[in-house]
C-alpha cells in the first residue's frame, strides 16, 4: 500500500473514529442543558419558596424583632388556617406590655392583619373602642403565648384570650365588616378608620342575652353605728379599717376610683392601676377601703391625710413612694355584665373570692362567717384596729343607704363633724386659729357640738386656715346659739367642710368631751354626717 493509500485509510479510520465521539459530545451537551434547566427550575422553585417564606407584608414585623432575642414566631409557615367548615381565623391576645391592651388579628392573604385595642373587644353596641392598626403578623403568631423579654419591642406577657373563625362581609382600606365565631366573643363587628393608624371597633349586634352595661356610679352602702348582734347566727364579721371608702370600676384593665361623695381619685392613688392589670379583660365594680399603714403595720389615718391632699403627677409619684396606700376590698357589685347588688352578701363574697385578687397594694379582706362576733372584736382590739362591721349574710347591697343590715361596732369613739367657724389663736397660734367650732346635722339644722383645739400639725393649720378664709360669712351657721365662751372672737364659715375627731364621751348637753382633731374628710359630704 502506497503511503498515499495508507494516509487515506488512516484518514477514513480517524473520521470513522471521530463520529461516535462527536455524537457523544452532542448528547452530553443535551444532558448538560437538561441538567441546567432542571437546576434553574429548582432554583426558581426555591426562590419562590424563599420569597413566600419572606412575605413582603411581614417586612415591618421582622424589622422590629430579633429572632435571637424573642421567642415570637418569624413566619415559618405560609399555610393558612382556612378550612371548608370554618373559614379564615381570628385571634385575640391579651398583651401585658407597657400598657395593657388586646391584639385583635384577622387572617387575610397569608398574614394576620392586626389592631391593638386598649380596652378590649366591646360587648355593648353603644360603646365604640379605639383600635390602633399595627403591622401584619405571621400566621403562626395565632397560637403564640409567652413572655417577650423586657427591652424588646412589645416586651411583656402575651396570653391567648380567644380564637375562632370569621365570615367577611366587607373589606377595604377604610372599613372591615366581619362576623366572629369564638369561644368568648361572637357576633357582627365593624372596624372603621378614623385617621392615621387609628380605627374604631363597633359591635353591630345587640349585646349578649342577659348582659348589662357597667353602671356609671354605685353609691356606697353605709353601716349603722351600734353593738354586736345578740346572736351570731346569720351574720358575718369583717374588720373595720381606718381609711377612706372607694368604689372602683375596672374595665379593659383600667381603674376608675370614686369616693363616697363621687370624687374621682384614680390619679391620686396610682397603686390601684395594678388591680386592672391583674384583672385584664374582667369587668368588675369593687367596694373597699383605701388605707395607709404605719411603721408597725397598722392603719394610720394621719398618714393617709398626707396622701389625700396631694395633686399633680410628680407629687403623686413621690407621695406614693413615701406613703403607699393599700386597697382592702370587701365587696363585688358587678361582674362581666351581671349586676350583683341584689344578690346576698354570701353570693357577692363568693364572686369576690373567685377573682383571687392579691397584689403588692391590694387584697381581699377577711370575712368571718362561722365565728363569734366578740372574739373577732377582741382580735381587732389586740391589733389596734377601729372595730368590726357585722353584715347580714342574706342581705342585699343597698347603694347610698345607711342600713341596719350592716352594723359598725367601734372600739374607739370618733365622730364626723362639720366645721362652722374658728376661734382666734393666741401665743404661738396668733397667726392662725386656736380652735375649730364644729357641729353635727340635726332635725333643726347644724347642732353645735363643741370646739376642737388639739391634734393639728402646723401644716394642717395653715392649709385649713386658707380654705376656711375662702368660706367666711357674717352669721353663725349653727341652729342654736353657741355658748358665749366659745362665741367670743369667732369667725363663721359656710358649713361645707367635714372633718373627723376622736373624743372620750358625749356630755349631757350634747357636746363632745376632750376632742382631738384627726383630719379633713374630703371623701364625705356634710349631708352624710350623723351623730354616732
Amino acid at each position: 500500500m502506497t503511503p498515499a493509500a495508507q494516509r487515506s485509510g488512516r484518514t477514513k479510520k480517524s473520521a470513522a473514529g471521530r463520529e461516535p465521539a462527536a455524537k457523544k459530545t452532542a448528547a452530553s451537551k443535551i444532558v448538560a442543558k437538561k441538567r441546567a434547566a432542571s437546576k434553574t427550575a429548582a432554583s426558581k422553585t426555591a426562590a419562590k419558596k424563599t420569597a413566600a417564606g419572606k412575605n413582603p407584608a411581614l417586612a415591618t414585623y421582622r424589622k422590629k424583632r430579633d429572632p435571637a432575642k424573642t421567642p415570637e414566631p418569624m413566619g415559618s409557615t405560609t399555610r393558612g388556617t382556612r378550612s371548608k367548615r370554618s373559614g379564615p381565623a381570628f385571634v385575640i391576645q391579651e398583651h401585658h406590655a407597657t400598657a395593657l391592651h388586646w391584639d385583635f388579628r384577622l387572617e387575610r392573604d397569608g398574614v394576620l392583619v392586626s389592631w391593638a385595642i386598649p380596652k378590649g373587644i366591646p360587648l355593648d353596641p353603644g360603646n365604640n373602642r379605639l383600635a390602633v392598626h399595627t403591622e401584619d403578623h405571621p400566621l403562626d403568631y395565632g397560637t403564640f403565648e409567652g413572655d417577650i423579654p423586657k427591652g424588646e419591642y412589645g416586651g411583656g406577657t402575651v396570653i391567648l384570650w380567644d380564637h375562632g373563625h370569621f365570615e367577611c362581609e366587607k373589606w377595604n382600606e377604610r372599613e372591615v365588616i366581619i362576623r366572629l365565631h369564638g369561644s368568648r366573643v361572637s357576633g357582627r363587628y365593624v372596624l372603621f378608620k378614623t385617621g392615621g393608624r387609628n380605627w374604631m371597633i363597633h359591635r353591630m349586634d345587640p349585646a349578649p342575652a342577659g348582659w348589662e352595661p357597667m353602671p356609671e356610679e354605685i353609691r356606697p352602702m353605709l353601716a349603722t353605728p351600734g353593738s354586736l348582734p345578740a346572736s351570731d347566727r346569720g351574720w358575718a364579721y369583717e374588720f373595720k379599717w381606718d381609711g377612706i371608702r372607694a368604689v372602683t370600676y375596672v374595665e379593659g384593665g383600667r381603674v376608675r376610683a370614686l369616693t363616697r361623695n363621687g370624687n374621682d381619685v384614680s390619679d391620686v392613688y396610682p397603686e390601684l392601676r395594678g388591680v386592672g392589670q391583674q384583672l385584664g379583660a374582667t369587668s368588675v365594680v369593687l367596694d373597699g377601703e383605701l388605707v395607709a399603714m404605719d411603721d408597725e403595720g397598722r392603719p394610720s389615718f394621719s398618714k393617709l391625710q398626707n396622701r389625700m391632699q396631694v395633686r399633680g403627677s410628680a407629687q403623686v409619684r413621690r407621695a406614693a413612694a413615701s406613703t403607699p396606700v393599700s386597697y382592702l376590698i370587701f365587696d363585688a357589685l358587678y361582674l362581666d355584665g351581671r349586676k350583683l347588688v341584689d344578690e346576698s352578701y354570701d353570693e357577692r363574697r363568693s364572686v369576690l373570692q373567685s377573682l383571687a385578687l392579691d397584689g403588692p397594694n391590694w387584697a381581699v379582706t377577711d370575712s368571718f362567717t362561722n365565728a363569734q362576733g366578740q372574739k373577732v372584736l377582741d382580735v381587732a382590739r389586740s391589733g389596734g384596729l377601729e372595730g368590726v362591721v357585722a353584715k347580714r349574710r342574706n342581705g342585699r347591697y343597698q347603694p347610698g343607704r345607711r342600713s341596719d343590715t350592716w352594723i359598725k361596732v367601734k372600739l374607739t369613739r370618733s365622730q364626723d363633724v362639720v366645721i362652722g367657724g374658728w376661734a382666734s389663736g393666741k401665743g404661738s397660734r396668733e397667726q392662725t386659729f386656736g380652735a375649730l367650732l364644729v357641729g353635727v346635722p340635726g332635725p333643726k339644722g347644724l347642732d353645735y357640738v363643741g370646739k376642737v383645739g388639739t391634734g393639728f400639725t402646723e401644716d394642717q393649720q395653715g392649709e385649713l386656715l386658707g380654705r376656711l378664709r375662702a368660706l367666711t360669712r357674717t352669721s353663725s351657721p349653727f341652729a342654736a346659739a353657741v355658748p358665749s365662751a366659745h362665741r367670743a372672737g369667732a369667725t363663721w364659715v359656710e358649713p361645707t367642710l367635714v372633718g373627723e375627731v376622736r373624743f372620750t364621751e358625749w356630755t349631757r348637753d350634747g357636746q363632745i368631751r376632750h376632742p382631738v382633731w384627726r383630719g379633713l374628710r374630703a371623701d364625705k359630704d356634710p349631708t352624710e354626717v350623723v351623730r354616732e
